[in-house]
């Protein structure tokens, strides 16, 4: 057993989701399980991961796996560990779910970049968990499904009540109804994914480029935006407007704005500047 101190973002604390860090970017790789099913272990996992990118000072995430099954299929997510729920009561199964679907809401707001590298099958719980994400970066083994109308239920951590605001109604209720299995290709196309790199190295090489910027950037700034987006979504003009401003101030208040004009010049010469603990934004 390791002797080191259990703290935020300490890869002990996240024995499934295999975490590591590199300066300001956290990654996640994924293996565990007989296919990266996410069951209640990996759940608890996430939940404690979410508590320390809201109160830490990490700047981005990148969530990717290179497993591959038995027969050489790579894998990202195959879904959500239906067979754990042998035995459990409705009222159980439903408490459950209604986790799932607090804590994928949680990670997606988290003041992150969360970038997803999606190399191998995402089925169910692993087309939902596109959700949480800022960018999407497929392989052209990527595929994606939404096969739990075939056993009884509906997608229940997002793909519901959320997915249609990345692919449309149409081909959110294609997706659900029918089960059917989409491509790399198909999903650059419909808006799940924004971008197909030719292999994994080359999709990790292209996230990890794009965090990097992310982490020069002022993190108050960052997570602000982030946030000041996510909440102006379905809100009137007005009220969107107000939530800009708000968010606005608050890089001023927090003395980022103050460090970008005194070095400007610096900034603009591509040279590193520090910047002051992130303040958090709340809309």
């Amino acid at each position: 057993m390791s002797t080191l101190p259990d703290t935020p973002l300490h890869p002990d604390r996240f024995p499934t989701l295999r975490l590591s860090r590199q300066g300001d970017v956290v990654a996640i790789d994924l293996h565990h399980g007989r296919a990266n099913e996410m069951g209640s272990a990996q759940l608890v996992e996430w939940e404690r991961l979410a508590g320390d990118l809201e109160a830490g000072d990490a700047r981005a995430l990148i969530t990717t796996s290179a497993r591959k099954s038995r027969r050489g299929t790579p894998i990202f997510i195959s879904g959500a560990d239906v067979t754990e729920r042998a035995g459990w009561s409705n009222e159980r199964v439903k408490e459950h779910v209604r986790w799932q679907r607090d804590l994928l809401r949680r990670l997606r707001h988290a003041p992150v970049f969360h970038v997803a590298v999606v190399h191998g099958v995402a089925l169910g719980w692993g087309t939902e968990f596109l959700l949480t994400c800022d960018y999407r970066i497929a392989t052209p083994t990527a595929s994606f499904a939404l096969p739990e109308t075939g056993i009884g239920i509906l997608p229940g951590a997002g793909g519901t009540a959320e997915l249609w605001s990345l692919v449309g109604v149409p081909t959110a209720l294609r997706l659900g109804m029918t089960g059917a299995r989409i491509s790399a290709e198909e999903a650059l196309r419909v808006g799940l994914v924004d971008e197909i790199a030719p292999d994994l190295d080359a999709a990790w090489a292209r996230s990890v480029a794009l965090t990097e910027q992310v982490a020069r950037r002022s993190p108050t700034a960052v997570a602000a935006f982030k946030r000041g987006v996510l909440a102006s979504v379905g809100q009137p003009a007005d009220a969107r407007a107000e939530i800009e401003a708000r968010a606005y101030e608050a890089c001023v208040d927090a003395g980022d704005a103050a460090i970008g004009r005194a070095s400007f010049k610096a900034i603009t010469s591509g040279e590193e500047v520090t910047w002051g603990a992130r303040a958090d934004f709340e809309p």
